[in-house]
């Protein structure tokens, strides 16, 4: 998996339960995807074993993960 500086020194410092199977599940299999305004990519899915939504950052290139995080506002799509 291919990440920036910023995500191995500071999120996975901050949020070392992050496995980076989920973090590639969410890049291969987006529920939702957006583009923010400087060209890097939300994209979101359920991860099982945790019960949430997963929002994974990356660069525009679409595979160089920049931040993730379980994101509790997350409501586009609501899970059984």
């Amino acid at each position: 998996m291919k990440t920036t500086d910023y995500f191995i020194e500071s999120v996975m410092a901050r949020r070392p339960y992050l496995q980076e199977e989920w973090i590639e599940y969410v890049i291969k299999n987006p529920i939702y995807k957006e583009i923010q305004s400087n060209g890097r990519f939300r994209q979101w899915a359920f991860i099982e074993k945790s019960a949430k939504d997963l929002r994974v950052i990356t660069e525009p290139d679409g595979k160089t993960v920049h931040n993730a995080f379980f994101d509790r506002g997350f409501k586009i799509i609501t899970h059984n």
